[in-house]
């Protein structure tokens, strides 16, 4: 707290360790003990009002709909401007997020100081620990479903000040409301804890576990797919930052409706599922330390690609609706000073911030050309696999797209382009994989594969679905099945025919908010990747559009179904096609796209299908 009463935002102190991946964070017992311990404090050592409660930092991004720490416009008139902060739909969503967790890491530091020092053994190591500890991430593109100990255990064992193994309360699990806040409306106002895919809206639902983790299993494919899409072929802002209208050609989705799947897959109707009140659930700063970790890499990838300008979309309690923002805006209410906030612009850099990732350790952050090329081997080795995968049943040169043996994955990676600093770049990503629990052994729902650069052409196949973002006043999905659809909805997101979907993340509270009112006609966007999909259940053999296209015709099926499983119609619904032409020339990293091709006779003359034939 500073002199003059505001909680200046530094940032966690001493350095810039490392974020680590949540798998790995709980093996760490000095870290996982403390992190524990801090969290607990942070939810009950203050009344929920005060200004570093858990509580009151995670009503920033939405309910209860009051100003945090002084920030406010002038004037403001709370009948008229949103009820929040938070920038969803804006250019300005990654780096407005970058400052909110620096402030949650921040206190969560200090609370781990704060307890380190009561061990009465190694106390020199605990409190070396405190001044490390981090925020963890939940590398979703990796692995999507979150360890035990943050999604099933109740109790969990931690080494308590005495050295000895104790048995306490999981905060990760969940938060309790001290008192429920009377601003929330049904269903919270009758849960006295944060709940995921709950098994009603009533006053006794519970969280239901096994369908968290068979929807987080059924997405992980299209998850993972969407990830490297965006990593590798998305190179505006506009296109990378937020999920309104626009891709700049690259038919992938934006980092934001990433990030609105994760919210809708873990919440269900509980309150991942709706951001006026997500931010009440601790697996949600898990979620967006990832999609801050994704903003990281994305920027490695595309140097010199920073926030452009744009509007704010939906406005907030400091921007009204529509106004323009660019680097430059004001970060409401994340102060750097006692009069003034954190911008963009003061975010490129985040050893400046207090915090590193494993995938930067040991780059020249100097040589922006050695850590493009360093990061791009990681992202292929992580997540570039699901593109085509070593498992897609096709014939020819196609199987060879990648090493069928996940042994290829020692092979250092050298093409034309920079062959010394890309042998060394391997060598750091395969370091990376072994330490920082993005092996298979950490994560067995994926594999990782190294690429061989074919000398052939492929295909990517993609379905864009566009809707206006508040038709239905709640969230909702957007389905896509090749094959028959079940009858029962509850089973549409786990069948074997689903293919992935795009969700709406859309507040409950949008009846409350001028703006939401007035932003009724806003469009939103979102992509679901086929390959995989097609490989699996077509049998053709080939992803040419002479075979594709027929089949598609025949076997696509989309419907939409809202937060709480019932059955909806979009009218503004529209589901179309798009083949592109890749191809892996030499000294390529990455793929690269052709000129996308519209295939919308696949889905025309059929309800939200393509309006144009």
């Amino acid at each position: 707290m500073s002199s003059g009463g505001r909680v200046i935002i530094t940032g966690a102190r001493g350095g810039s360790p490392n974020r680590l991946e949540i798998n790995n964070f709980i093996k760490n017992e000095k870290f996982f003990s403390l992190y524990i311990q801090a969290l607990q404090l942070m939810y009950t050592s203050t009344t929920q009002d005060a200004t570093k409660s858990f509580f009151s930092v995670a009503g920033i991004h939405g309910l209860p709909f009051v100003t945090w720490d002084g920030a406010t416009s002038k004037p403001f008139d709370p009948d008229v401007q949103w009820g929040g902060y938070c920038t969803h739909g804006s250019v300005l969503f990654p780096t407005w997020h970058r400052p909110y967790v620096m402030l949650y890491e921040q206190i969560l530091q200090q609370l781990a100081a704060t307890v380190a020092a009561k061990y009465t053994v190694e106390q020199a190591a605990w409190k070396q620990a405190a001044v490390d500890l981090r925020q963890p991430y939940w590398d979703w593109a990796a692995n999507a479903i979150p360890p035990e100990e943050v999604i099933s255990l109740k109790q969990v064992t931690i080494t308590g000040p005495s050295g000895q193994k104790v048995l306490v309360d999981n905060p990760l699990y969940h938060y309790r409301f001290h008192p429920i806040d009377p601003s929330f409306p049904q269903p919270y106002i009758g849960w006295q804890t944060t709940l995921r895919q709950p098994n009603s809206s009533g006053p006794n639902a519970t969280d239901n576990v096994p369908r968290l983790t068979s929807i987080l299993r059924s997405a992980q494919r299209n998850i993972t797919s969407s990830t490297y899409a965006m990593l590798t072929r998305v190179h505006t802002w506009p296109a990378f930052s937020n999920h309104t209208v626009g891709d700049g050609g690259s038919t992938s989705n934006s980092l934001e409706a990433i990030h609105d799947g994760i919210h809708a897959d873990v919440g269900g109707i509980g309150q991942m599922g709706d951001p006026a009140v997500a931010a009440f659930d601790p697996i949600f700063f898990l979620h967006h330390c990832n999609v801050d970790r994704m903003l990281s890499l994305w920027s490695a990838l595309n140097p010199g690609v920073w926030v452009s300008k744009g509007d704010s979309e939906d406005g907030s309690f400091t921007l009204p609706p529509d106004a323009p923002v660019d680097a430059n805006t004001a970060l409401t209410p994340f102060w750097n000073t006692n009069t003034t906030f954190w911008a963009s612009t003061a975010t490129t850099d985040t050893t400046k911030l207090g915090y590193s990732y494993p995938e930067f350790n040991g780059l020249d952050m100097g040589n922006p050309e050695a850590v493009q090329v360093a990061i791009g081997n990681i992202v292929n080795r992580l997540y570039g696999f699901s593109i085509f995968g070593s498992s897609v049943p096709m014939s020819g040169p196609t199987t060879s797209f990648f090493a069928s043996s996940a042994a290829a994955a020692e092979v250092p990676v050298e093409t034309e382009r920079a062959a010394p600093t890309q042998t060394a770049a391997a060598s750091h990503a395969q370091s990376l994989l072994a330490t920082n629990g993005h092996d298979r052994g950490s994560h067995p729902i994926v594999q990782t594969h190294h690429y061989v650069p074919p000398n052939h052409g492929l295909w990517d196949w993609t379905a864009r679905i566009e809707f206006r973002k508040y038709e239905l006043g709640v969230s909702f999905s957007v389905l896509l099945f090749l094959g028959e659809v079940p009858e029962d909805p509850e089973q549409w997101l786990v069948c074997s025919n689903f293919v992935g979907a795009h969700h709406a993340f859309v507040n409950t509270a949008a009846g409350q908010c001028a703006n939401c009112r007035n932003q009724g006609t806003l469009v939103e966007e979102g992509f679901v990747h086929l390959n995989h999909a097609i490989a699996e259940h077509s049998g053709l053999g080939s992803l040419d559009p002479e075979v594709v296209e027929p089949y598609l015709t025949e076997q696509l099926q989309w419907r939409v179904q809202k937060v709480d499983g019932s059955v909806a119609e979009l009218e503004s619904l529209e589901v179309c096609v798009i083949g592109t032409p890749l191809t892996y020339p030499p000294g390529a990293q990455f793929p690269v796209p052709g000129e996308r091709r519209w295939y919308n006779g696949i889905t025309h003359d059929r309800r939200g299908g393509s309006r144009q034939a």
